[in-house]
């Protein structure tokens, strides 16, 4: 089965955002596949919304056999395990935990509830710093 290379960005603002990043990781791992790279943790403020919780963030490469539906079928589950009640449909809120497709091969996906690349990835630094940190 030919694996597929995916990056993916991870966030955290509530609770023990280091805990919570690292379980999430560790579940990726599992139900996603080999994670091959991880960048540092970095801390920054919140993008989109105020708050007065900054955010970790950090970004992970790895290999799946999952389609990109799939994978975000597998994303989304691990985010409510973690604690994620509700995706940001009506504007950016504190979160537990946000696991974004940032990249899956050169893939091109457009649909409503999937685009990959991501759309927002290049304006943000908190996705940029340590997707450059990890890639080759």
């Amino acid at each position: 089965m030919t694996k597929h290379q995916v990056f993916l960005g991870l966030g955290s603002n509530l609770g023990d955002r280091e805990d919570t990043i690292r379980r999430a990781i560790a579940l990726i791992a599992e139900r996603v596949g080999q994670v091959t790279r991880q960048s540092s943790l970095i801390e920054t403020a919140p993008w989109g919304f105020e708050s007065e919780n900054p955010f970790l963030n950090a970004v992970i490469r790895c290999e799946t056999d999952l389609t990109p539906r799939q994978l975000l079928r597998v994303t989304q589950r691990i985010e409510r395990r973690l604690g994620r009640t509700k995706k940001s449909d009506d504007g950016y809120a504190d979160r537990p935990i946000d696991i974004d497709i940032l990249l899956y091969d050169d893939l091109t996906v457009s649909e409503p509830d999937l685009q990959i690349p991501h759309p927002l990835m290049h304006e943000r630094d908190f996705v940029m710093k340590p997707l450059t940190e990890i890639q080759d």
